[in-house]
């Protein structure tokens, strides 16, 4: 029997785990039919897109608020065409600003078929009516602990078997210490607009003083997808070196972020579920993020928690140092890479405490499983 599975994401982390679950699922059920909203990697899974997400990706609600037209009547258009032509199982992965608009509005047409949220929106922020809106409307699969017992401690149904990182991704060979003259730095600088266009002025800036102390030393930048690329390109060579075309310079540009986290000795990572992945390769990492000046007075009343990274979050401690805002200066960058650099080891060591904390390795394999469930029961 053929499943049809619609599937819809709004920026890279969310398209990276929607693709690798629709191949765990397919793994398991090998006629399936994916569509959906997303980007590059569910293309590459086979999912046939009617929508890319590409630009999609805000961080905060000003970002945000000149997104809002197009997605609300792009959100408004898959509702109806889903109720009209209903599928197994429609999954949604993260991005709570049109995903839970989304389920939202199919029940309200009376779409009656599972919807799958996984990665409900704001499992760090604790705020039951938003628990009690993704309750309401869909099966919530989180990959956190923490979120799970917030639910359940609202009385709210939710599921959990781990992260899908666990799974995905193992910790890499160990890597001899670099020279003090060399190294091998990755640069994630984010997958949005917003943040490549703040970050990346500080990472040149510090790269220039890495590169200073370590004339050998070599950069990797991570770009999320083509747009990335281009926009990562243009500030090279606008800031960096006017001659700039990658070959020869010691700085290349490469898509995605798995080769460089894999040949770095140390990373620069944005905050977000790309650091998560460092640490579970078990890359040395040190964490950053800017936000616009504007939005800064509103995260500082949303967000009251004493660390944002993720692996400081899950440990309550910081494992991995965090810059943030005026903090992550070219400077600060500098110096906390170089330390990382010098004297890897017992980073690594805290890195590994994390892992435990994200379940265990079938956690992407019982996902899937769930998921099929589902599907079948509609």
């Amino acid at each position: 029997m053929t499943l049809r599975v619609f599937a819809a994401t709004g920026e890279a982390s969310g398209d990276m785990l929607a693709a690798a679950l629709a191949q765990a699922m397919r793994a398991k059920h090998a006629d399936i039919a994916f569509t959906g909203v997303g980007s590059e990697g569910m293309a590459t899974a086979g999912f046939v897109l009617t929508t890319r997400t590409t630009g999609w990706g805000a961080m905060g609600p000003i970002e945000a608020l000149r997104r809002i037209p197009p997605l609300f009547a792009n959100c408004w258009g898959y509702a109806i065409a889903l109720r009209r032509d209903p599928v197994d199982l429609v999954i949604l992965v993260d991005f709570g600003a049109y995903n839970l608009r989304l389920a939202k509005t199919l029940r309200m047409l009376g779409y009656r078929r599972p919807i799958l949220y996984v990665m409900p929106p704001g499992a760090w922020l604790d705020k039951p009516t938003q628990a009690r809106a993704v309750a309401r409307y869909a099966t919530a699969l989180t990959a956190f602990e923490h979120q799970r017992d917030f639910y359940r401690d609202l009385g709210l149904p939710i599921t959990y078997f781990g992260h899908p990182l666990v799974t995905l991704v193992a910790p890499r060979a160990r890597r001899e210490l670099a020279a003090s003259d060399s190294g091998i730095v990755a640069i994630l600088p984010g997958s949005r607009r917003g943040e490549i266009e703040r970050h990346l002025p500080r990472l040149i800036g510090a790269l220039r003083i890495v590169r200073a102390r370590r004339p050998r030393a070599e950069f990797l930048i991570s770009a999320a997808d083509a747009d990335a690329a281009r926009i990562i390109e243009r500030a090279l060579h606008a800031t960096f070196l006017p001659s700039y075309t990658g070959a020869g310079t010691g700085v290349r540009v490469l898509r995605g972020s798995r080769e460089a986290l894999d040949l770095a000795d140390a990373a620069w990572v944005a905050s977000g579920t790309a650091v998560l992945e460092a640490t579970l390769r078990e890359v040395p990492t040190v964490a950053y993020y800017v936000l616009a000046d504007a939005q800064v007075p509103l995260a500082k009343k949303v967000w009251r928690k004493r660390f944002i990274t993720l692996p400081n979050l899950l440990l309550d401690r910081e494992v991995v140092p965090e810059l943030i805002q005026d903090a992550a200066t070219p400077r600060a960058l500098a110096d906390a890479i170089e330390a990382l650099l010098d004297a890897p080891d017992e980073h690594i060591r805290e890195l590994r405490a994390v892992r435990a904390t994200l379940g265990d390795a079938r956690a992407l394999d019982a996902s899937a499983e769930f998921a099929l469930d589902l599907a079948r029961t509609a």
